[in-house]
């Protein structure tokens, strides 16, 4: 599965002072970084590895949620 079709975003946190990279198909996993950049690349990093580890269970893996319909 291509992990760069989920939908990822990188926002300031005031709280913990970092940015923070948060996923919409998990919402249970953020990267905290010093920047934006980090952020983007430790998120997009723990998503693939989250991908791996249910995939090698057997678990279910969520589906991007903006993929188009099949055929486009």
């Amino acid at each position: 599965m291509n992990t760069d079709r989920y939908s990822y975003r990188v926002s300031w946190s005031p709280e913990d002072r970092e940015h923070v990279g948060l996923c919409r198909e998990f919402p249970s996993l953020s990267w905290l970084a010093d920047t934006a950049e980090g952020a983007s690349k430790g998120i997009r990093q723990l998503v693939r590895e989250v991908v791996t580890d249910l995939r090698a269970c057997g678990e279910e893996i969520p589906a991007p949620l903006l993929d188009p319909a099949p055929g486009r």
